[in-house]
């Protein structure tokens, strides 16, 4: 893994690394369509001059970065992330490494974020979470050629090294048990639709759900607010469901509140499942029953395997352990028609 340097854009572009110099420096000595051509190349490297003496001896940053496209004020309350950091952060440390997080509002910015790191040798590598379908963010790391970690299926994460547990079988599990309950009408209150996750817990879903429950899926953006609007809608419906799995334990709670404020009984009336468990889902009443995994482990595994790849080492995808179900309060027989 190779930072761009003054002699690939020298080599690139048919000059010397003294014309390079010229042309990035804005000094006489070189044409200007010579100087557009390796500014263009520079660019397109990700290169940047302020970080000329670093890439040019290769010295290690000591840090890896994280870019996150979700809005900053959901990471505050968001224990996912939270947690999935504690891990990283707990393997960095012990290696005198550094975590670089940036909060941005669109992929094009973030994939911007990793070539400007990567070419002001601000970091060693990045993790990359959030994986969508045919994810643009895939083509750029791959082509930047920096270490990378994908916290994702391995699936859609092209060459990069990809660590990820298994959802559908988790979702199955919890499907499995609300049957076993005497559920037959189930909702599922789901994450943003364009991720992979999302979409490989929707079709587990559908196909443990087909032909034994009704069943439906609300898409929102994993925001109380939107996980309690959602409720609303499943709850005021004719025929509502008697059990409701959410895709993160702030819309699950979201919709216990609901629930409580349309007088709602959980769990006789309506079973309330969370994914992801934390201390948040253990603390109301009544407690959830919750999908639960190690997720501090979780980021621990992905910081040793991007670690690795600085240091050189070949990372083949690994698949960490699926989230298991906790039965809570928040679960039971149904009472409802």
């Amino acid at each position: 893994m190779k930072r761009p340097t003054i002699a690939d854009i020298a080599s690139r572009a048919g000059v010397s690394k003294v014309a390079v110099s010229y042309a990035l420096n804005g000094q006489p000595g070189v044409s200007q369509a010579t100087r557009a051509r390796i500014i263009a190349i520079a660019d397109e490297i990700g290169w940047r001059p302020n970080s000329a003496a670093r890439a040019l001896n290769g010295a290690r940053a000591n840090c890896v970065g994280l870019a996150l496209c979700r809005p900053a004020r959901i990471l505050g309350v968001e224990p996912f992330f939270m947690e999935l950091i504690s891990g990283i952060e707990g393997v960095l440390a012990d290696r005198s490494y550094a975590l670089l997080l940036q909060v941005v509002t669109s992929h094009q910015q973030e994939s911007e974020v990793y070539r400007h790191w990567w070419g002001e040798s601000r970091i060693d590598g990045v993790f990359l979470v959030d994986l969508h379908y045919s994810d643009g963010r895939v083509t750029e790391l791959e082509r930047l050629g920096m270490p990378v970690v994908v916290i994702g299926h391995p699936s859609e994460s092209g060459s990069l090294s990809a660590i990820w547990s298994d959802d559908g079988e988790a979702v199955r599990e919890t499907v499995g048990y609300l049957l076993a309950l005497g559920h037959r009408r189930v909702a599922r209150v789901a994450g943003l639709p364009e991720l992979v996750h999302t979409r490989v817990r929707d079709q587990a879903f559908t196909e443990a759900c087909e032909g034994v429950a009704e069943h439906v899926i609300v898409h929102t953006d994993y925001t109380g607010e939107e996980g309690a609007r959602a409720t609303r809608r499943l709850l005021s419906s004719p025929d509502r469901p008697t059990a409701i799995v959410y895709d993160n334990d702030i819309m699950a709670v979201a919709g216990l509140s609901v629930a409580q404020e349309m007088r709602v009984e959980v769990p006789r009336d309506l079973s309330i499942v969370a994914w992801d468990d934390s201390p948040l889902a253990q603390v109301v009443r009544p407690p959830l029953t919750a999908l639960t995994r190690d997720i501090p482990a979780y980021g621990a595994h992905a910081a040793q395997r991007l670690l690795a790849l600085i240091a050189g080492e070949s990372v083949p995808p690994y698949e960490d352990q699926a989230a298991i179900l906790t039965p809570r309060g928040s679960t039971g027989p149904t009472h409802s028609g």
